[in-house]
């Protein structure tokens, strides 16, 4: 077999693999890509993640019981890539200050609460964790349980007499993280 024809095979072979994964990643994903914004006046935010369906198993807990979603570990708060966070304006994000930009925002759930990041890496393929010298800020927030089951993750944008927040919903848990 000569060179050339190898280097066909190989060069059929990566090209069958990447179009595979573009398939899998962008044009048909197990879980599509959401994106939820707010704008009000001068205020611009935005939240785009990965969107995993609960498809009949445990989300939240231990991983002794099979959790998809494992207490005290990091979770890329959706799947494939990392989810961003960006704002046009500094903001009070749970009560702490953050300068406009785009972050890299990921959680370590525990049962009764959640510790939320942010981290200066946004655009990361989120599988691996983040380098945790270039976090923010993190905050703890409670989470709640809800009545209904929702089945696929949900991250929106809510406001009401309090103000403004982000609302992080999936199974049976939710999260909110108050903005000002």
């Amino acid at each position: 077999m000569t060179i050339s024809k190898i280097l066909k095979i190989i060069g059929t072979i990566a090209l069958i693999c990447i179009s595979v994964l573009v398939y899998i990643l962008y044009i048909n994903p197990a879980s599509p890509r959401g994106f939820s914004e707010f704008s009000k006046d001068e205020l611009r935010m935005s939240v785009d993640y990965s969107r995993p369906y609960k498809k009949d198993r445990l989300i939240f807990g231990d991983s002794t019981n099979g959790a998809l979603v494992t207490f005290n570990k990091y979770w890329r708060l959706g799947a494939n890539f990392a989810t961003t966070f960006e704002t046009n304006k500094k903001i009070s994000f749970a009560g702490r200050i953050l300068d406009k930009g785009k972050y890299r925002m990921y959680a370590v759930p525990y049962k009764n609460t959640w510790k939320i990041s942010l981290n200066s890496e946004p655009g990361s393929f989120g599988y691996s964790e983040p380098d945790y010298s270039k976090d923010i800020m993190s905050v703890n927030l409670p989470s709640t349980q809800m009545t209904d089951i929702l089945e696929q993750l949900t991250i929106d944008f809510i406001e009401d007499n309090l103000g403004i927040a982000i609302r992080i919903r999936w199974d049976s848990t939710m999260v909110v993280i108050p903005l000002k």
